[in-house]
């Protein structure tokens, strides 16, 4: 049967611009193409999701301006259920140099905007939803996505997180990025797994009762070509999974497959794996 899914977390504006590699100080980079998308883990990992189960919702939070309706709209594009409480101000953007390595280097413009648990969402629905991936929000948020039968966070959340005192059935974080390494000891109650990823080495898990294991990195189903949303697709796909029942063992086989599947693409969604592909679908109907 497939699950039910949904992501409580953020999204951006994003521009993203394809370049051989980063300017030095002072040098013009000259792009090779342009292109603006909703992105941001939250955005990303949602699509993600839609794209497995054939539906999703997103518990978000939206600014009041243009840039704002344009990401609504691109969620809605990507068929998403978009439940937005609305802040009286400029949407958040980014700005995002895709280089010929197939790394992403990102500038942030405003503050991000968050979920929170006061806010007329219908929270009500995550009760009779399977899988839920959180990326942000505050820590009555985190509480009420704990009312899905599994909830994955990032480690992103961190703060919220702790103060929310629930129990996460996976915390996902980057073993080699410098910015998730957090003392975990102070979530209370620890998570029931904490996966660390180690890019294309796979990653390793460790689960609360001490049990450790590893998965290899699933190979790209063509040239790399951005890095861009790798980690939240995978994220996402390991909510997928362990809602739909899968031993752990097998979400991470799924989630290391998306991941890999984000590679292969330019942009966080041209490349995303679907469980069934558009064309199928449109025989099907």
């Amino acid at each position: 049967m497939t699950p039910r899914v949904a992501v409580v977390g953020h999204v951006e504006h994003v521009e993203f611009c394809v370049v051989d590699r980063l300017p030095a100080a002072g040098e013009i980079a000259h792009a090779t193409h342009d292109f603006a998308e909703a992105a941001g883990g939250g955005a990303v990992a949602v699509v993600q999701l839609r794209k497995l189960a054939g539906a999703a919702a997103f518990f978000t939070a939206l600014g009041t301006d243009d840039v704002a309706a344009k990401v609504e709209a691109d969620l809605e594009r990507h068929g998403v259920t978009v439940h937005a409480a609305r802040r009286d101000r400029p949407h958040r953007r980014c700005f995002t140099h895709l280089d010929a390595r197939g790394e992403r280097t990102i500038t942030v413009i405003g503050e991000r905007i968050l979920p929170r648990g006061d806010d007329p969402l219908p929270w009500d629905d995550l009760e009779t939803t399977d899988g839920v991936y959180l990326t942000a929000g505050d820590a009555e948020a985190v509480r009420k996505a704990r009312r899905a039968k599994v909830l994955v966070a990032t480690v992103r959340a961190f703060d919220a997180l702790v103060e929310s005192g629930v129990e996460l059935d996976a915390l996902v974080a980057s073993a080699l990025d410098p910015s998730e390494q957090y003392d975990l000891t102070k979530l209370r109650p620890p998570p029931r797994t904490v996966v660390l990823t180690e890019s294309e080495r796979g990653g390793r898990y460790t689960t609360a009762a001490g049990a450790t294991g590893r998965w290899e990195a699933t190979p790209p189903p063509g040239p790399t070509i951005d890095a861009y949303g790798c980690g939240d697709s995978f994220a996402a796909a390991l909510a997928f999974g362990l809602g739909q029942g899968l031993s752990l063992d097998d979400a991470l086989h799924l989630a290391a497959r998306c991941g890999a599947h984000c590679l292969a693409g330019r942009g966080p969604y041209a490349s995303q794996l679907e469980a069934q592909p558009p064309s199928a679908r449109r025989r099907a109907s």
